[in-house]
């Protein structure tokens, strides 16, 4: 499949699919005009990987805060934002 209407891409998904798969492109028709080229994707992203960003963060040496002291920091900046005490939220 080198071509493909706009109107076949409804009729022709699975064939659209095998090609791509096949890392072959394929030119898109409107109109009896060329408007575009699909092709596949190049490059898969890599997965993402728990036990490096663990690593990475603990590299950093963050300080470590509790529950409590983040709720403080958190009411003191919207004290500051919004300049009333949303304590009941």
């Amino acid at each position: 499949m080198q071509y493909i209407t706009t109107t076949d891409l409804r009729t022709k998904t699975p064939e659209l699919i095998n090609t791509l798969k096949q890392k072959g492109e394929v030119s898109l028709i409107h109109r009896s005009k060329i408007v575009g080229i699909i092709k596949p994707v190049e490059d898969q992203p890599k997965p993402f990987n728990v036990k490096a960003f663990k690593q990475f963060v603990k590299d950093l040496h963050l300080p470590q805060t509790t529950y409590k002291q983040r709720e403080t920091i958190y009411r003191k900046h919207l004290m500051k934002k919004y300049g009333k005490n949303l304590s009941r939220y």
